[in-house]
């Protein structure tokens, strides 16, 4: 195994969008500027072109984990790392499963992230009916003792395009989790809200964690250590 300061060339971590919606890849891709360097790896960011418009329900959850799969082992290959950009984390202990590269869940990921800039977060959800879904996840992660509580903005995945209307019920939301929640750390609940992150931090006044960043800073991380586990 070569050394993590001397990669093969051709090391992609792939972030994968497991909905169909471009404007979405295209506003995670743009998130991903900071993290890209000289030396790599590469990240490119796809769609799931066989996937919903949004993944808003239990059924699409399941619905796209055995597509990912498929994606996935096709770019074994070419692949360092992947990056599962949905807040559900869709499929993914079953791509672990199939592939022997770091595979990164973004909720998991910013969750985790968020832990480590503050006591209690908050989550800004799109729809109410994610919320359940959400908490059953910080259960099996053993983190709800520090969760201050998630709230919606009442917007759907395609929704999110709309500028000013989102940043404002994000803002609304993300200052009702502050003040009324006690958070003291952000995490946006979903990959479509990516273009939102740092004027969402501007408003608030404390740090906001997008997802997908935090989920790509931690596949650099382990694709440099050489770090696989499990």
């Amino acid at each position: 195994m070569p050394p993590a300061s001397s990669l093969p060339d051709g090391q992609t971590i792939f972030v994968i969008n497991p909905n169909s919606t471009a404007a979405v890849t295209r506003g995670i891709d743009a998130a991903m500027a900071p993290l890209r360097m000289a030396g790599g790896p590469a990240i490119e960011c796809l769609s799931l072109q066989s996937g919903p418009p949004g993944i808003q329900t239990q059924q699409d959850v399941d619905a796209v984990a055995p597509q990912l799969v498929s994606l996935a082992t096709s770019l074994r290959a070419r692949a360092a790392a992947f990056v599962v950009a949905c807040f559900s984390d869709p499929g993914l202990h079953a791509v672990r499963e199939a592939v022997d590269v770091p595979v990164l869940g973004i909720m998991e990921s910013g969750v985790l992230t968020a832990l480590t800039l503050g006591q209690r977060f908050g989550v800004i959800a799109i729809l109410k009916g994610s919320i359940p879904r959400h908490l059953r996840a910080y259960g099996a992660m053993g983190v709800e003792s520090r969760l201050a509580g998630e709230l919606a903005i009442g917007l759907n995945v395609t929704e999110l395009a709309q500028y000013e209307r989102t940043l404002a019920r994000m803002t609304e939301v993300g200052r009702r989790l502050r003040d009324e929640k006690g958070a003291d750390v952000i995490v946006m609940g979903c990959a479509g809200m990516a273009l939102y992150r740092e004027p969402l931090q501007e408003a608030l006044g404390i740090p906001v964690v997008e997802p997908s960043q935090a989920a790509a800073a931690m596949a650099i991380g382990r694709v440099r250590m050489n770090w696989h586990g499990a």
